[in-house]
């Protein structure tokens, strides 16, 4: 599928590293992905999402959070409320240079930030969210052995999928300073969630509380698969399920 590389400033000023997937003609609608907490747009169920997507004539913005993959910035610097803004500067870009996404998708943390982007984003129609937690401090969990030492002082090195990051106390009060409920019961978009009754990162409690804090219209899709959708046939299923829910949102299929 054709893509063309980009970059925008983000909500540090630090160039984020994106890519534009593109269907064969004019697309009829762009969609904005989020991917995974210290993931990067590159990850198994952001490619077949894509695939899926440009194949129904619908164009894919993906782009790495500040600080992660190819983009520029300091990922010890940046918290949720930064990788909102972030999506908030990637829909700002498309704005200019393409058309306003109708579509937000967000993969685990990824799915927290689209739901707090969407009010954001007047344009955006539906969101999409793939394994994600009802609250964004879910993510501590992952890093809980460290916690203690982070707020007594300040910053800590956690280690994350093999990396080492740091995680500032800003990063922690960030977390702990959302209102989910408040932003999903407000949300006024189509939302569809989806989520794999097998993960062990995010339990399915968390699409439940998602669920039923949204207000209709809503659906609910049972995944197959681990937290990352890491069988290509996992991401295949979520991405052909996921296209076929989002059609009905798009221009020319009502």
């Amino acid at each position: 599928m054709p893509a063309e590389k980009i970059s925008f400033p983000g909500s540090f000023g630090a160039r984020l590293a994106a890519r534009l997937d593109l269907p064969d003609s004019a697309p009829r609608a762009v969609a904005l992905f989020a991917h995974c907490f210290t993931c990067s747009k590159e990850g198994r169920a952001a490619t077949f999402i894509a695939r899926a997507l440009v194949d129904r004539g619908v164009a894919l913005l993906r782009f790495d959070f500040t600080g992660l993959g190819g983009s520029e910035g300091d990922f010890g610097n940046t918290g949720f409320s930064s990788n909102v803004a972030d999506l908030v500067a990637a829909a700002a870009w498309l704005r200019t240079e393409q058309r306003p996404p109708a579509i937000l998708i967000g993969h685990s943390l990824g799915g927290s930030a689209a739901l707090a982007a969407a009010g954001e984003i007047p344009e955006c129609r539906a969101v999409v969210t793939l394994n994600a937690p009802f609250s964004p401090d879910h993510v501590t969990r992952q890093f809980r052995d460290r916690l203690q030492l982070i707020e007594g002082d300040g910053v800590a090195e956690v280690t994350l999928g093999g990396r080492t990051f740091r995680i500032r106390k800003e990063f922690l009060d960030d977390l702990a300073g959302q209102r989910p409920a408040q932003r999903v019961a407000n949300l006024r978009r189509a939302l569809l969630v989806m989520h794999a009754p097998t993960d062990t990162v995010v339990g399915i409690d968390n699409a439940q509380s998602i669920f039923t804090a949204a207000k209709h219209p809503k659906s609910f899709v049972a995944l197959d698969g681990d937290h990352l959708l890491s069988r290509p046939e996992d991401a295949r299923y979520a991405a052909e399920v996921l296209v076929a829910w989002a059609s009905r949102f798009l221009p020319g299929d009502r």
